[in-house]
């Protein structure tokens, strides 16, 4: 026993992201152990069990979120939060569970003028899909791959893109820049429950499953019942994507290629052109046979040694640097000409607080980049200030020339203006 004792401990210490409530030591040891027949059985109970509608409360609560189409919202639910977790459990029990229609808004892709759908879900159904993950996820994370880091526990944007660094480094630089096209909306749901009964024989679970599939979208004042797709915004979609997409990392690592994935961006990193070829053949195949298209002026091959290159998770790789991509510095430069307008009422204090968190939040992310990238941007924000001070003392036109005399750099370091150029000095003699 005591033997036992330590080696579930230390399963508890490889899966600590689990929930506790479901995932007992006895589950863990069945998950790492496998189970007979590779399918799991009894589990729609732990999907309402009261501790883990409370743990998924709890995650709803600090993601916080838009109301969904019943008009209500985080705070709202949280006033009365235990006799509505209680009505949850008791529906899901007994089977009378119905979620309500997703609320679709449409939000602008970054540096683009096209919009792309974000689906709002209702708190309570935001909460079912949270149980729900909470039951199935380890079961996909003991066979997920390592080349796949998004949405997934203890792995991120900036694990992927190490990888990416390494890679290029080691002569991997052509690469398969492969972007499927509107991967969310055409996410077959057969090809998928397939997926799912593989592991899973519990059919009330696969019943919610389903339900939440085909959960009505109310767009526009209209409903209508999805027949394909899953939608953004919901708490199980990133589980569901990643599933979806499994299939195709198996296919394109047992032809021995080299692959880093977030969710649907994905590129594959090879040493040749011909082998590149190949691998954009074989990931075609293997889209293809998900009912998936890769779109054909997204998907491209390129030589990272070359100008050109290609983007991924923001970053812009080309010819042995990495620099943020277009969009990304479109987008930080919106967000601070809209807090730097000229007739802005707020003092030029208050207006550097609310910058600051933008430009390090930016910069924390972007650090990687190549070093001369930093310098334009602080001067350009330096400027923004310098034009509201001209404003305020009479003058017209962008804060340069005589303003850079009137207002040097010291005066906004003095004023506690973060700048990047700093940042980056500091963190390369850390290192």
């Amino acid at each position: 026993m005591p033997h036992m004792a330590k080696q579930d401990g230390e399963a508890r210490e490889r899966w600590p992201w689990t929930e506790p409530s479901v995932w007992t030591e006895r589950m863990l040891a069945a998950l790492e152990n496998g189970v007979k027949g590779g399918k799991w059985f009894s589990l729609y109970d732990k999907v309402y069990a009261p501790r883990n509608l409370a743990a998924a409360w709890a995650k709803v609560q600090s993601n916080r979120g838009a109301a969904g189409v019943d008009g209500q919202s985080v705070e709202r639910f949280g006033t009365q939060a235990e006799k509505y977790l209680d009505e949850l459990h008791r529906s899901l029990k007994e089977h009378t569970y119905e979620p309500e229609p997703v609320l679709r808004r449409w939000i602008p892709k970054a540096g683009s003028s096209a919009m792309r759908p974000l689906g709002i879900p209702t708190v309570k159904d935001r909460i079912v899909q949270s149980a729900l993950r909470n039951v199935l996820e380890p079961l996909w994370e003991k066979q997920f791959v390592p080349q796949s880091y998004g949405f997934r526990p203890g792995r991120g944007c900036r694990h992927a893109l190490r990888r990416v660094a390494e890679l290029l480094d080691s002569g991997h630089v052509w690469v398969v820049d492969a972007d499927i096209e509107a991967y969310f909306d055409t996410i077959d749901h057969s090809l998928l429950m397939g997926d799912i009964e593989k592991v899973v024989s519990d059919g009330a679970v696969l019943e919610l499953v389903k339900r939440l599939l085909t959960q009505r979208v109310l767009d526009e004042m209209k409903t209508w019942t999805p027949e394909r797709g899953t939608p953004q915004g919901a708490v199980i979609s990133p589980l569901l994507a990643n599933i979806y997409l499994h299939p195709v990392d198996l296919a394109l690592l047992g032809a021995g290629l080299e692959v880093v994935r977030y969710a649907d961006d994905l590129v594959i990193l090879c040493r040749t052109e011909t082998e590149a070829r190949r691998a954009l053949e074989l990931l075609q195949q293997a889209t293809k046979a998900r009912k998936l298209t890769l779109h054909p002026e997204k998907t491209r091959l390129v030589d990272a040694t070359q100008p050109g290159g290609f983007d991924f998770l923001g970053y812009h790789f080309e010819c042995g640097r990495r620099t943020p991509r277009k969009k990304s510095l479109a987008k930080l430069r919106d967000t601070v000409r809209a807090k730097t307008r000229r007739l802005n009422g707020h003092s030029l204090e208050r207006i550097i607080e609310s910058l600051n968190p933008v430009i390090r939040g930016w910069f924390q992310y972007f650090k990687h980049s190549y070093y001369r990238v930093f310098a334009p941007i602080d001067a350009w924000v330096r400027m923004r200030l310098r034009s509201i001070l001209r404003k305020r003392h009479g003058g017209r036109g962008a804060g340069r020339g005589l303003s850079n005399i009137r207002w040097p750099n010291a005066y906004f370091a003095e004023l506690g203006l973060f700048t990047m150029t700093t940042a980056w000095d500091s963190a390369r003699r850390s290192r």
